[in-house]
């Protein structure tokens, strides 16, 4: 199966496996699970590092060096991606959540989230 790792999933694999779900670490762990990260993480990352923010101290440049060196496969944003925002509902306001959404809803893969509030959204998720 392939799973998109929301943003906080992904840093968490990364440096903070400790805070992964049992059921999270499974599916990660699983090898016959293809893991991807969206581009739209490593954005997020980079903007909210550059404001400051506490939980995102981690280098974009290190992170994805080290997501591809596990395994993981980096996934593009393209622009169906983008148009399917449109029709999202207002579940959630965070751009890079809904892109992440949008992604999965396109390309009809399973997102993996913490996020109660994406969950929410009619795609293929697992609430981890």
């Amino acid at each position: 199966m392939k799973l998109l790792l929301d943003t906080q999933l992904l840093l968490w694999a990364a440096s903070e496996p400790q805070n992964l779900s049992a059921t999270a670490r499974a599916l990660i762990e699983a090898p016959e699970n293809e893991l991807l990260f969206s581009a739209a993480s490593l954005w997020e990352v980079v903007i909210k590092r550059g404001l400051g923010r506490d939980d995102f101290k981690v280098d974009a440049r290190v992170l994805r060096r080290g997501l591809l060196d596990h395994g993981y496969s980096e996934f593009p944003i393209v622009s169906d991606h983008a148009i399917t925002l449109q029709s999202l509902p207002p579940l959630h306001r965070d751009p890079f959540d809904r892109i992440l959404v949008a992604q999965a809803l396109v390309e009809g893969i399973t997102l993996l989230t913490a996020d109660r509030r994406v969950a929410q959204y009619p795609a293929a998720m697992r609430s981890v």
